[in-house]
């Protein structure tokens, strides 16, 4: 199943690059592909839930908020190009903001 989240590599920070894409979850849910990369989630971790499986490299990914605001500590947020017009419909429900590449 694939869906549209948000995803935030965090590599031993707290902030991170953020980004809204499509990702295709597990069948169990306990892992993602984003981009060619597979991503275990982890119960525990600070600031963190999945780790990438070839560089251990830790990320944060999560649905979108509907209101936006996804990054912990604010910031701008790229949106993939074959999400966006997903992204502003469906979740944010602004079909006008659906040429917008970016979100806060």
């Amino acid at each position: 199943m694939k869906r549209i989240m948000y995803i935030e590599c965090k590599d031993g920070r707290l902030d991170g690059s953020g980004r809204i894409g499509w990702v295709e979850l597990s069948r169990t849910a306990r892992s993602y592909v984003y981009n060619g990369k597979r991503f275990n989630k982890t119960k525990s971790g600070y600031k963190y839930n999945c780790i990438e499986e070839e560089t251990g490299v830790t990320y944060w990914i999560s649905g979108p908020k509907k209101r936006g605001g996804d990054r912990l500590y604010g910031g701008v947020v790229e949106i993939d190009e074959d999400a966006r017009v997903e992204y502003w419909t469906k979740i944010r429900r602004l079909p006008e903001s659906v040429e917008l590449k970016q979100t806060l």
